[in-house]
């Protein structure tokens, strides 16, 4: 899923999105996930729905 879905159900902007993600980001570097990277692993998605109460 790319940031932009999640985005999207999550009901924010793109660039509010991103702030919400680096809050998480120590989490996220752990699986892999850069600032830089746009489709996110199965992994990264579950943790920012669960962290960010976002339902898909």
């Amino acid at each position: 899923m790319y940031k932009s879905e999640l985005a999207q159900a999550a009901g924010v902007s793109q660039r509010t999105f991103s702030r919400y993600v680096q809050l998480q980001q120590a989490e996220l570097k752990k699986l892999g996930v850069t600032p830089q990277t746009r489709l996110l692993p199965p992994k990264a998605v579950k943790l920012l729905c669960d962290n960010l109460c976002i339902e898909i």
